[in-house]
């Protein structure tokens, strides 16, 4: 009752990235500049904007920037908030985008990532530990899975942790099983823990390695190996051959002509006892 192997999965790509260093100013532009820079550009008297005034007005506040370059540093539009990005020191790159300093934080919790590691998911920035907090866990160690996620029976485990219970051997693309109790285990072991026991040798009767599929016999109520399946008087095999077949006596296991000669002797026992 072997399983196919477990399924890999590969979680969104993330990268983890050091922001260090402030955005270099580009060369400034090529454009006559204006005193009297308005920080927020043309405003309108309405107390609020339909969808259509709000474009036109995000359309005129862009060609008013272009026109009218601050008159400090520039390096572009912030990824959060869409307000300029002006003067040394005020801003940072990442995710090919620019930002404030004060608003390029996680988006969970909300701190500030400048110079500190984050994760970037679709565009979006985490810090290391709300990142964390979003992965998976593994079901047998329950620490986070961080790289390669091996699903089996409906959970998530690291690689290294889907093992057999009886090896430990690692199953990352190797067939299992599992037990009544949802035990993991290799097809190996899982036939040894549960297969019949021959009851001459004792040991599993189990496929032979390489093989699905392998030979019971039963007879007398007990279990036996085609090899181990042998007359008890003269030992000849019982499954094939001239003394094919098992002409049980007393809860013996028989050929033909043994037990004709068991019998033979029990009858001349009973007569000479006569």
């Amino acid at each position: 009752m072997g399983q196919a192997p477990p399924a890999l999965y590969q979680p969104p790509g993330t990268k983890k990235t050091y922001i260090t260093d402030p955005v270099l100013a580009p060369q400034p532009p090529a454009l006559q500049q204006k005193s009297g820079y308005p920080s927020s550009g043309p405003t309108s008297s309405a107390p609020a904007f339909r969808p259509e005034d709000e474009l036109e007005h995000l359309t005129k506040k862009m060609l008013y920037d272009m026109e009218n370059p601050p008159s400090d540093e520039y390096f572009g539009r912030c990824a959060r908030c869409g307000e300029n990005v002006v003067g040394e020191g005020t801003g940072c790159t990442a995710m090919d985008q620019v930002f404030h300093v004060d608003c390029f934080t996680c988006i969970k919790c909300s701190s500030k990532l400048r110079g500190q590691p984050f994760y970037a998911v679709e565009k979006k920035a985490y810090c290391e530990p709300c990142y964390i907090n979003t992965l998976e866990q593994c079901s047998v160690c329950a620490k986070p899975i961080m790289e390669r996620i091996l699903r089996a029976t409906g959970k998530a485990y690291h690689p290294h942790c889907f093992t057999c219970v009886m090896c430990h051997r690692s199953l990352d693309g190797i067939p299992f099983t599992v037990d009544a109790g949802g035990n993991i285990h290799c097809i190996e072991d899982f036939h040894k823990k549960f297969a019949p026991r021959c009851s001459v040798c004792k040991e599993p009767i189990m496929p032979a390695p390489g093989q699905e599929e392998t030979v019971r016999i039963v007879a007398l109520d007990r279990d036996f190996h085609v090899q181990c399946y042998r007359c008890e008087d003269c030992g000849g095999l019982l499954s094939e051959g001239d003394n094919q077949g098992c002409y049980p006596l007393d809860g013996h296991i028989l050929c033909k002509t043994c037990n004709s000669a068991r019998i033979q002797a029990l009858t001349a026992k009973a007569s000479t006892d006569l």
